[in-house]
C-alpha cells in the first residue's frame, strides 16, 4: 500500500494545522505529566509528528514507514523509517517513554501488534512508561472500517490483555478518552479543547470514542 499518497489524500494542509493545534493542548493538559525534560521519548507511527513535536524531552525519536514523516518533524526530532515491530536501531533499556496514537490498528496482523509491543517492552528502561491511544472498536464498530488501512480492531480490553501478556503493569485505562477524529464533534478551538479535557470524564462519556492506556515496565 502506498501510505505516502494515502495520507496526502486523507489529510490536507488545513486539517493538519487544526490537528497540530489540538495536539498541543492535549499534550500540555494530559501527556506532559508522564514526560520529563531528561527523558528519551519514542513515538511509534509518528505520522505528521503532532505528538513528538510537542514533547519536551532530551531526545525525541519518530518512527514511521511514511517517507513524508521527516518533512513534518520539528528541529531536533530524530526520524527513523522503520517498522514498529523491529526497533533494531535502539538498544535494550534505552528509552524512557514509548508513545503511540492511532497506529496499531494499521498493522497487518495481531502478530505484528504483539511484536510491536514486545519491542516497546525491550527498548523501555525500567520503570519506563508506555502510552497508547487509539479508536475503541467497542464504541465505533461500523465507522471503524471506513478507513481502508484499518486492519486490526482493538479495544481497551483486548489491548490491556496483550500488554499484561507482554509483561507490562497497567497504570490506567480509559475506554473513553477523546472523540474518534478531529473531523468529529471534538471542539477545534484550543480553549474549547481545554474545556473538553477539564470536563472529563463527563465530556468523554458523551463524546469519547478512543481509548487511553498507560502502562509501565516493572
Amino acid at each position: 500500500m502506498d501510505v505516502q499518497q494515502l495520507y496526502r489524500n486523507r489529510f490536507h494542509e488545513t486539517e493538519r494545522a487544526r490537528k497540530a493545534a489540538v495536539w498541543q493542548v492535549i499534550y500540555d493538559r494530559v501527556f506532559s505529566r508522564w514526560i520529563r525534560a531528561e527523558d528519551t521519548v519514542l513515538d511509534l507511527g509518528a505520522g505528521f509528528c503532532e505528538f513528538i513535536n510537542c514533547a519536551r524531552a532530551r531526545r525525541r525519536i519518530a518512527v514511521d514507514l511514511n517517507p513524508d514523516t521527516r518533512a513534518f518533524a520539528a528541529d531536533g526530532v530524530e526520524v527513523q523509517r522503520a517498522s514498529a515491530s523491529d526497533l533494531g536501531f535502539l538498544g535494550n533499556n534505552s528509552v524512557d517513554v514509548v508513545f503511540s496514537s492511532n497506529f496499531l490498528e494499521h498493522l497487518p496482523s495481531k502478530e505484528e501488534v504483539a511484536r510491536a509491543m514486545a519491542e516497546s517492552f525491550r527498548v523501555l528502561r525500567s520503570p519506563g512508561t508506555l502510552i497508547l491511544m487509539g479508536p475503541n472498536v467497542r464504541l465505533i464498530p461500523g465507522v471503524y472500517w471506513d478507513f481502508f488501512d484499518h486492519h486490526i480492531p482493538l479495544s481497551d480490553r483486548s489491548l490491556t490483555e496483550l500488554l499484561l501478556l507482554t509483561g507490562f503493569k497497567i497504570t490506567r485505562v480509559h475506554g473513553r478518552f477523546i472523540p474518534y477524529t478531529t473531523q468529529s464533534a471534538l471542539p477545534q478551538a484550543p480553549w474549547l479543547v481545554s474545556l473538553y479535557l477539564m470536563l472529563r470524564p463527563l465530556s468523554s462519556y458523551f463524546l469519547g470514542k478512543q481509548f487511553l492506556i498507560v502502562a509501565h515496565k516493572p
